[in-house]
């Protein structure tokens, strides 16, 4: 993989994987926080989101931004869906709206001209300070629903009052097996570690679609921070893990509860312009030239998000607007 190094961009420095060919994920930098202190105040139209919407971590932030109603308040742009030799770029199509670089390590390099590190989405930018705050996305999402929330638009709250750290046991629970299984098991170089993961995945799979057989969401009634976190590897998944990265013991469409839970979460307001499926299926097939060297991307399968579920049998805390749409 492709890093930056001491400002430097080299496209042979970063080792992905362990001597047991187990993937490994690479901690990110920038971890300040809006709000924690004078430097990044809570303020609207301070802060821009660059991502890409390929990538399910950015996408975290995007789904979170729009289901609070935040779009006037943080500014958003994407990076293009291809990823190759120069990382992240931007294009005639996705361009830099900021300070019209070419590419997202340009960026990286205006908050640190000796960055060592992986350039990666999402990024939060400081307009006035012209510096990242943070890259990590579970740190950003968390901005959104708490720094933010006297901003929001909605009256959607993913972090209920109490429920902190229920939630962060949620995600923390789902990550290692789900969000980052996933990449275990294609990003894998052994079939030892390949086997470990999707063993991994398809238990923790099959665990969720039973607790969501009684329940709405993975913290019960609430739709959480959690959901979002789930929700971002459901959606790929058919699409690009099944076959790109080998997670084929089931397809989430033949799942009945994580199947309606995945169209559920897609037809609340705003979700849907978060999804774009053809930035999806070609970033994974076409960036990925170890894995899939022709870059040949598949055309199916033909599902349909927007179909009825069968949700609404469960009980759900949602707000009234909400609710009513649903």
């Amino acid at each position: 993989m492709n890093m930056l190094y001491d400002g430097e961009w080299r496209t042979d420095e970063f080792v992905a994987n362990n001597e047991d060919g187990e993937f490994e994920r690479q901690t990110t930098t920038f971890r300040n926080w809006v709000g924690e202190d004078e430097r990044f105040p809570v303020e609207s139209g301070r802060y821009h989101l660059y991502i890409c919407r390929a990538c399910p971590w950015a996408h975290r932030t995007a789904m979170t931004r729009a289901l609070m109603g935040l779009e006037d308040v943080i500014s958003l742009s994407l990076v293009d869906p291809v990823r190759i030799d120069d990382g992240w770029e931007f294009s005639e199509e996705n361009p830099d709206p900021l300070y019209g670089e070419e590419f997202l390590r340009d960026i990286y390099l205006r908050a640190d001209d000796e960055f060592t590190g992986r350039v990666t989405v999402p990024v939060l930018w400081d307009k006035e300070r012209e510096t990242i705050v943070n890259n990590e996305s579970r740190e950003i999402m968390r901005m959104l629903t708490t720094a933010f929330s006297d901003l929001a638009t909605t009256d959607i709250d993913l972090l209920p009052e109490g429920s902190e750290d229920e939630v962060d046991r949620l995600i923390d629970e789902i990550y290692e097996p789900i969000n980052n299984g996933v990449y275990r098991a294609g990003f894998a170089t052994t079939q030892e570690a390949y086997e470990n993961a999707v063993t991994e995945l398809f238990d923790a799979l099959d665990h969720w679609d039973d607790v969501l057989a009684d329940q709405r969401y993975l913290a019960g009634d609430t739709l959480t921070e959690a959901d979002i976190a789930m929700f971002v590897t459901l959606i790929r998944f058919d699409h690009v893990y099944h076959t790109h990265f080998k997670c084929n013991k089931k397809a989430i469409h033949e799942y009945d509860n994580l199947w309606n839970y995945t169209k559920e979460l897609y037809q609340l307001p705003g979700v849907e312009q978060t999804v774009n499926m053809d930035h999806i299926v070609r970033h994974y097939f076409v960036s990925h030239g170890d894995i899939n060297p022709k870059r040949i991307y598949g055309v199916g399968p033909d599902l349909d998000f927007t179909a009825p579920h069968d949700r609404d049998r469960l009980d759900a805390d949602l707000p009234p607007a909400i609710a009513a749409d649903d």
